[in-house]
């Protein structure tokens, strides 16, 4: 680096411009973010094309690099911290959290090892102990602090697989899987694509899964289950990512105690249940698994990205997720890396330690229950609008369905494009629905009746796009006509 541009880069730490412009711009999108399109507008997507360009031969300006960033990046992002964002199970992010993640981000801590980040190392160590009493998990269990679901499934079916293969006397980490003994994995129908997706990268093979019958909301059925035995990892869910509906946890995890499975719940959404007075139910039993995954960046609303892997055989997981190297310097504090396959790791808990800190049990039980709250209220006022609400809305997922196939796809594509709102379609049960994932703390009762007039309006211009397209000869795709017969 030639000392002119270590000079120019001195001079911008000193000088604080380009930190006060990010600031700038950032409490003016905070300040509008309620109001504007909650999509961008086919104009911001366009203007995205101001970033194609060949990469710079010289040295930038660094307030020119914000400043485009803003202009062409702001009004081109989904506004997810808003109140009318209900795609994909997104939360949003508590103010403290993203306050946190911004003195973070000047520390800039890679939280692999104490020696690297003593602070990393002690935040997690103390969060680690408030998740086991918020979620109600034994004493043994520990937390490693991941990307997110994706990752902390990963990890607690890789610690299942280490554990099932050495109680074997296989060293699945030596031996690889030729001539190794079986491993069987069962999980029910709706398992999330996450599920299968770590069942492949850890080399089983998805056509191995035994797949188990669920009931209408997507719940193991319990009397499906195939007989279970040591060789087991059985998979479970705590809200399906769909309805929102919980597997009957204690009736199946004292099933597989007895038969010595180890049991992994994928909770990414649903697993804070536990943490709500109101909703604690769900989750019963669940302490008796193995191990867990889990976001913050969903239901707790921190900022992106924070995964969590909870296990209960911590020898199973450092030994899953192994790392060695002469360099390596562990010590007798907590060494983060141990616990998940990261080496170099953004210090992701600082926000999530916030979080918690801030809200305390009792604001994390009125986060989830409110939640909960709205998502029943949508629920309401959609019936009260003659729309079908396919699922029992037992958490903060609500499927709506308009009277055919078509015109709820339809009324969907005019709700995205409306800006009002957001939320995305999926399939159930053969049928087409607008999946409504209730997940931030911003949403209020207004944001929510605002909502259901969009719904509304969003459906009356598919029922008028259908009787233009009756006029012109043309039929809706499913052959229904405008009365869904």
């Amino acid at each position: 680096m030639t000392k002119k541009l270590q000079d120019k880069m001195f001079l911008e730490m000193e000088s604080k411009d380009i930190f006060r412009q990010a600031q700038q711009h950032a409490f003016g999108y905070a300040d509008g973010v309620r109001e504007r399109h909650v999509f961008p507008t086919p104009e911001a997507i366009a203007d995205l094309e101001q970033f194609t360009e060949r990469l710079p031969g010289s040295i930038g300006n660094a307030g020119d690099v914000i400043e485009q960033l803003h202009r062409y990046g702001s009004p081109a992002s989904v506004a997810q911290t808003g109140g009318r964002y209900f795609g994909f199970v997104n939360g949003g992010t508590l103010p403290v959290s993203l306050a946190a993640r911004w003195l973070g981000d000047f520390w800039d801590q890679n939280s692999a090892l104490h020696v690297m980040s003593p602070v990393a190392a002690k935040l997690e160590e103390i969060t680690e102990g408030w998740l086991r009493e918020l979620l109600g998990l034994p004493e043994q269990v520990v937390a490693g602090f991941v990307s997110g679901t994706s990752m902390s499934i990963f990890c607690g079916l890789a610690a299942a697989r280490y554990r099932i293969f050495q109680n074997k006397n296989w060293d699945i980490n030596q031996r690889g899987f030729r001539g190794a003994p079986p491993v069987r994995i069962i999980t029910g129908r709706h398992a999330h694509g996450t599920v299968v997706k770590a069942i492949s990268l850890l080399g089983f093979g998805t056509d191995n899964i035994e797949w188990i019958d669920c009931d209408d909301q997507g719940r193991i059925i319990p009397s499906a289950l195939p007989e279970l035995d040591d060789s087991t990892i059985l998979i479970l869910q705590a809200g399906n990512v769909s309805s929102g509906a919980f597997d009957p946890l204690e009736e199946i995890c004292d099933r597989a105690s007895k038969a010595k499975a180890w049991v992994h719940v994928d909770g990414a959404f649903g697993l804070w249940a536990a943490a709500s007075s109101e909703l604690a139910h769900l989750t019963r039993g669940m302490g008796k698994a193995n191990s867990f995954s889990v976001d913050a960046h969903k239901t707790l609303n921190t900022p992106y990205d924070s995964g969590i892997v909870l296990c209960s055989d911590k020898e199973a997981l450092i030994n899953a997720l192994q790392a060695s190297g002469s360099y390596i310097s562990y010590s007798e504090n907590r060494d983060g890396m141990l616990l998940t396959p990261e080496m170099s790791r953004r210090a992701r808990v600082i926000e999530l330690w916030a979080a918690l800190k801030y809200l305390g049990k009792a604001g994390v039980d009125e986060l989830i229950t409110q939640l909960h709250k709205r998502a029943l209220q949508i629920a309401e006022e959609l019936r009260a609008e003659n729309f079908t609400i396919l699922n029992d809305v037992v958490f903060n997922q609500v499927l709506v369905a308009c009277d055919n196939d078509t015109l709820t796809n339809q009324t969907m594509s005019h709700i995205q494009a409306s800006g009002e709102c957001w939320a995305g379609g999926a399939n159930w049960k053969g049928r087409s629905v607008i999946r409504v994932s209730v997940c931030s703390w911003a949403t209020t009762k207004e944001d929510i009746s605002r909502t259901t007039r969009a719904f509304v309006a969003a459906r009356d211009k598919a029922i008028g796009d259908q009787r233009v397209a009756s006029v012109l000869g043309e039929m809706p795709a499913d052959g229904t006509d405008l009365n869904g017969q």
